[in-house]
């Protein structure tokens, strides 16, 4: 007869063990209550996205905590959750994105767009606007004194008729305001201020008359503007007469001339930001530039820095230096301080006026680079600012796969006859590359995307003139996404921006495999070595 493992009872008792049932499903059901209702939040505002992950994840954690099967996975249940919630879900949402008009204008859902455009109220003509004083009790509740432009008083409550002056026995000043309203204070112009929001979101008197705040000077009776008619999917406009339908081509309320209200919202496009990514001139001409730059600047960046670390390495592996721990030390310094100082402090360095370097090149042979408004200079020092930052780690790297590497092969193959380039080129080289591959991999990777450098530096910048997106000879494909998104000064386009992202994303999966490939070789080479 099979014994159960002690793993095997502990599961068993805590699925059967009534204390630890009851236990789970009032946990389970505080969970389910809170997923429905942001649920039910998510999918009236239209954020379908976010609900359907949501959803997921909490039929997720059901399963894990009800299912003896998946026993072993509860004590990862926060982990597996915030991973699909703060990482895969944003993965997938740029995804989507891509295949949308999620842009400047085009940034709420349908919902929220229709709610938003009923927010807009306007003064209904004939009517007359009111200055009012604002008497407030201590509970919080509101009352306001009503005077039309001939003098005529009303006290007005919310949701309740308005009230003449001459129906209400209140004490008024000289003003023809109340000197008081009992259980209520009566407030400054400076208090009002401080309720002026609390006093915009209250209606005060019954339609036809219901009376809203507009500013601190002025009430009246608004009306709602913009009111939706399901039944024609159209946004009817009650101060002018126009009817604005809805396009699903372009995610906007369009009316008969082609005018449109803003906000607009979401809809789905297809691959529209793809076809203009790969068929517009205009922009394939700086995409081309840019993307040449990002590849170059991964590969010389990764290069340098693995050649100068791996340089220092050899320099220091020799036991008889003196102080070598020391220097090696001093040396991880550039690696240890924040990349973002470490820019700063380059810029100042650099600065054509200012930078200590251009000054110190000024004064010895008359001429320094401009490294900011030239090109190529530019791209010079970037690749040198990386190499400060980026040489310390590829020097720790490279040392400790140095000493995994046998002495005896070298004794070997100096008793052949090989020289010292022979020896690095055929011993330390191939087995060197089969132990931090993976990192020059890993480091090219971090360099396709490496935007603190660029942007901290010079933002990209020179600007690549004559271009219709804003675009620098320095930048690369992400903060040239982030120009795009951010900091174009033509709106945000971030569905075009999240095209380019996915786009980058494959072109490091391909880079990934087919390094990796690679790698698979250099392992076939130090077997044979």
């Amino acid at each position: 007869m099979d014994v159960d493992s002690p793993t095997q009872q502990r599961r068993s008792t805590f699925f059967t063990s009534v204390p630890s049932l009851i236990f789970r499903l009032l946990g389970l059901a505080v969970i389910d209550a809170f997923g429905l209702w942001l649920l039910y939040r998510l999918v009236g505002d239209g954020l379908y996205p976010l609900a359907a992950m949501l959803a997921l994840v909490t039929l997720g954690i059901n399963v894990i905590f009800l299912n003896e099967r998946f026993f072993p996975l509860r004590w990862m249940a926060p982990g597996l959750t915030l991973m699909a919630l703060m990482a895969l879900y944003p993965v997938l949402f740029t995804i989507y994105t891509a295949f949308t008009n999620y842009s400047d204008g085009h940034i709420l859902s349908k919902q929220q767009a229709i709610e938003r455009l009923g927010q807009d109220q306007f003064l209904p003509e004939g009517g007359s606007a009111y200055s009012y004083t604002v008497f407030r009790s201590p509970a919080g509740d509101f009352q306001l004194w009503l005077q039309d432009a001939e003098g005529n008083g009303f006290l007005a409550i919310p949701d309740q008729p308005l009230v003449p002056a001459e129906e209400v026995d209140l004490q008024l000043d000289e003003d023809g305001i109340p000197v008081a309203i009992e259980g209520y204070e009566r407030l400054a112009r400076g208090q009002t201020l401080r309720y002026l929001q609390q006093l915009n979101a209250l209606s005060f008197g019954e339609p036809p008359d219901t009376i809203q705040v507009r500013n601190l000077n002025e009430a009246a009776p608004l009306v709602q503007r913009f009111v939706y008619d399901e039944e024609r999917d159209a946004i009817i406009d009650q101060r002018e007469g126009d009817i604005y339908f809805a396009s699903q081509e372009r995610g906007s309320f369009i009316a008969e001339d082609g005018r449109s209200l803003v906000p607009g919202y979401q809809v789905t496009i297809g691959a529209r930001n793809f076809e203009r990514l790969f068929t517009s001139s205009a922009l394939r001409g700086p995409l081309v530039r840019i993307f040449i730059w990002t590849f170059a600047f991964a590969f010389l960046t990764v290069l340098t820095t693995f050649a100068l670390g791996l340089l220092v390495a050899l320099v220091f592996d020799d036991p008889t230096m003196a102080g070598r721990r020391l220097i090696r030390s001093l040396l991880i310094i550039p690696y240890t301080i924040p990349s973002v100082i470490s820019v700063l402090m380059w810029r100042g360095l650099l600065n054509p006026r200012l930078g200590v370097i251009n000054r110190t090149l000024n004064d010895l042979i008359g001429w320094a680079p401009s490294w900011t408004a030239d090109p190529t200079w530019a791209k010079v020092a970037i690749i040198l600012i990386n190499l400060w930052l980026g040489y310390p780690y590829m020097m720790l790297i490279t040392s400790g796969a140095l000493q995994a590497i046998p002495k005896d092969i070298y004794e070997a193959a100096a008793v052949d006859g090989a020289n010292v380039w022979q020896r690095f080129r055929n011993i330390t080289l191939p087995l060197l590359l089969v132990a931090v591959g993976p990192v020059l991999i890993s480091s090219f990777t971090f360099n396709f995307n490496n935007f603190n450098v660029i942007y901290l530096f010079n933002e990209g910048n020179p600007p690549i003139p004559n271009t219709p997106t804003p675009a620098g000879h320095t930048d690369i494909l992400i903060t040239y996404v982030y120009r795009l998104a951010f900091a174009g000064g033509r709106g945000a386009d971030y569905a075009f921006a999240a095209a380019i992202t996915v786009i980058i994303f494959l072109i490091l999966v391909v880079i990934t495999l087919f390094n990796f490939r690679f790698t698979r070789v250099w392992e076939e080479v130090g077997e044979n070595v």
